[in-house]
């Protein structure tokens, strides 16, 4: 194609040759440099944009290691820009060169604008899928924005390297956590800064967790068969620059000023002794299916980034991509560049951002040999050996969208996995529907089954009830079934398998009783997940009673709907408060958050059984107890004395013991505390039981009753 078709403005023949390295846009006062992976293209221009929209292009003339380069003086930072490249048209080889189509920078630092709906944003003519589109797609796409050190003052600030056993993960969105925040600024709310302020991270310290993880804040965009339905895409998995912080999210504006903005909230969440950890969506980009836009990647060489059916499969042009992801393409790890774009972007989250960690989403995509799930595979080598990334946080969900990803439990150190075996047990036991409290106690004592055959430790598991996608605790105890309506896709959407109970009213009642059992249930939910061997994760808001009105899958949902209500007049304050006494007796006591398995067994000669299971009677559990099927309530004795870890120069550490009883059956039970030589006396410390307050002395022979749907924890005087 000749560049006269798409060309504004006449090419600059000044360009400088510059280097093939740092890859993206390096400012300096004499000229900035621009480097750009695509060693299939034919030609390239970088092409810079003024505040009007005006564009120049300049031709890249050098091309080292299928890296284009040039050097461009006059270009101030804060400048937008993108690339165009000349190549074959042979989608059905995955050769999608189009210089109509303006291309953002992969490694851009910054991104300024939005993603329109115009069909300029496709590669191919809308009907014709074959044929190249010749409309020029610069006023319809985002921009890259050359980005200068912004000499930000990190004050000494460096990462907090919690152990995962004292970490206790909340997972936020970024606007949804202040957009309706009475005591932050309003126009500071839905933002990096808003979350900044005290209002915010007071409220985390109080509750008692320890890391915030950001859904994702890698530059995102909407899909444009969202945009049709007049939605957006709100939680953000649908990345296109993964080394921008996401442009919407910023108090201070889109020409590189978002950078020092996310910064900042980073620097302030440390001083507070918070971590932050970022949900990153390496597994698909934005550019979707064969029929999907063409906005970065897919423009610079789409047999890089993306898993592309060989010819010989005789695909058609809308199959040419192999999909695991459900998003349309899978970026394929275990080409060197994609790996190296990877990498070079978690690393620039730990050593630019002050990062502490990152959560894969779908990460067994990206850890595909050939087309088979590896462990040994190209990316989690590569991050085992980098001596900057082994030392962060790596949190897998380990599966993806076909049918041989579900990997829980297999992936290798340092590597610790979401447990939705936790979540589904968990949510089964307290509607009484779990037929027996084997499998219940397992996931209570940190799921040995799963993580203690490869020498993994019982934090190796993030336990959680909920997350980002799926009902809201709340809503799990009051809806059967989803209600997604708002989201235009006739409420196909989302998962049928939410193991909820509504308590015989579906959706919210004025019904005073249903209500409490439902602010119980969902109390004992968490109580659980707070108190439970293993890493808990708390989805924000659910501690304090928040619904999405039974909508499972509000992913589209930018609105009330997905927005933390922080109005008291609606809150459950009494699920905070069993929240915030469950996370405090989890931080000021080691019995409660260990590092070893339970043995079963006593840690020193003469004492008590590190783990017991007790039976209502009084007993320790028999085999026969454990495949009674009618049996669900039990009691968890913990015991600290001493604990089977060691201390810091080896000695033997004491604690409190506890004993955890627990009933999510509809009748009140009699409960006979046991007779024993370690355990004389305690009082209760965590209760969701009326009759049963905090406070309350026990004693070993005592013979109390357990309320229905009630938890309890008792703790040794």
């Amino acid at each position: 194609m000749s560049p006269g078709l798409w060309r504004r403005e006449g090419e600059r023949a000044a360009v400088w040759p510059g280097r093939h390295f740092p890859l993206g846009a390096t400012w300096s006062a004499e000229a900035t440099n621009f480097a750009v992976h695509a060693p299939e293209a034919t030609a390239a221009w970088v092409c810079v944009f003024d505040e009007e929209g005006g564009e120049q292009q300049h031709r890249l003339t050098e091309q080292s290691l299928g890296i284009w380069h040039g050097a461009v003086p006059g270009v101030a930072p804060g400048t937008r820009y993108g690339y165009r490249m000349a190549g074959p048209w042979l989608p059905e080889q995955g050769l999608r060169f189009n210089p109509a189509k303006l291309l953002l920078d992969p490694y851009a630092r910054a991104v300024s604008g939005e993603l329109g709906t115009d069909p300029a944003i496709f590669g191919y003519q809308l009907g014709a899928p074959e044929e190249l589109s010749t409309v020029d797609s610069a006023p319809h796409v985002p921009k890259g924005v050359v980005v200068a050190d912004d000499h930000f003052d990190w004050e000494g600030d460096e990462r907090l390297y919690r152990r995962w056993r004292d970490t206790v993960v909340y997972e936020l969105h970024v606007k949804g956590m202040t957009q309706l925040h009475d005591r932050v600024p309003e126009e500071l709310r839905g933002t990096y800064a808003g979350l900044a302020t005290p209002a915010v991270i007071d409220y985390l310290k109080d509750l008692g967790v320890t890391a915030v993880e950001l859904l994702p804040v890698h530059h995102f965009v909407t899909e444009p068969s969202i945009r049709e339905r007049g939605l957006v895409n709100y939680w953000g998995y649908n990345s296109l620059a993964y080394f921008a912080p996401h442009a919407a999210y910023s108090a201070s504006g889109d020409r590189g000023q978002q950078v020092t903005e996310f910064k900042h909230m980073v620097r302030e969440f440390h001083r507070a002794g918070l971590e932050v950890l970022l949900d990153v969506v390496y597994n698909h980009t934005a550019e979707a299916g064969a029929l999907g836009p063409t906005l970065s990647f897919r423009g610079l060489d789409d047999l890089v980034y993306t898993r592309v059916r060989p010819p010989s499969t005789g695909a058609g042009f809308d199959d040419t991509y192999w999909d695991v992801t459900g998003c349309g393409n899978t970026v394929d790890a275990s080409h060197p560049f994609a790996l190296r774009m990877i990498l070079d972007s978690l690393r620039y989250w730990v050593t630019e951002m002050h990062v502490d960690g990152f959560r894969f989403d779908l990460t067994s995509a990206l850890t595909r040999t050939d087309h088979e799930v590896d462990m040994r595979s190209h990316l989690l080598v590569a991050i085992g050996q980098d001596p900057v990334l082994r030392h962060v946080k790596l949190v897998a969900e380990p599966w993806d969208a076909s049918m041989t990803g579900y990997r829980v439990g297999e992936f290798p150190p340092p590597w610790i996995e979401w447990n939705d075996q936790f979540r589904d047990e968990m949510r089964d036991y307290w509607r009484n529907q779990s037929g027996g409290i084997r499998t219940v106690a397992t996931r209570l004592a940190g799921s040995s089954d799963l993580y203690a055959d490869d020498g993994r430790s019982p934090y190796a598991s993030v336990n959680f009830v909920t997350a980002h996608d799926g009902f809201t605790a709340r809503d799990w105890a009051s809806y059967d079934h989803k209600h997604n309506e708002a989201n235009r896709e006739d409420n196909r959407d989302g998962t049928d398998n939410n193991r909820s109970w509504n308590h015989g009213v579906e959706g919210e009642t004025d019904d005073e009783a249903i209500v409490a059992r439902r602010r119980r249930v969902v109390a004992n939910l968490m109580a659980t997940l707070c108190l439970s061997n293993g890493v808990p994760m708390i989805t924000a808001g659910d501690e304090r009673g928040r619904t999405q009105r039974g909508n499972n899958n509000a992913y589209c949902q930018d609105n009330e709907t997905s927005w933390i209500d922080w109005r008291p007049d609606d809150a459950w304050l009494d699920v905070y408060d069993v929240v915030k006494t469950a996370l405090r007796l989890r931080r000021e006591h080691p019995a409660l958050r260990q590092r070893h398995w339970f043995e079963g067994r006593p840690t020193i000669r003469g004492g008590p059984k590190d783990l017991a299971w007790l039976h209502p009677s009084g007993r320790e559990m028999t085999g026969d107890d454990w495949h009674d099927e009618s049996l669900t309530c039990v009691g968890m004795f913990v015991s600290g004395a001493p604990l089977r870890s060691p201390g810091p120069r080896g000695e033997q550490q004491f604690d409190a013991s506890f004993m955890i009883w627990m009933n999510p059956g509809d009748s009140p039970l009699r409960l006979e505390l046991p007779e024993n030589d370690w355990v004389q006396a305690g009082e209760v410390v965590l209760s969701t039981d009326a009759k049963l307050p905090v406070g309350t002395p026990v004693k070993a022979g005592d013979r109390l009753a357990l309320g229905r749907q009630s938890l309890v924890v008792f703790r040794q005087s």
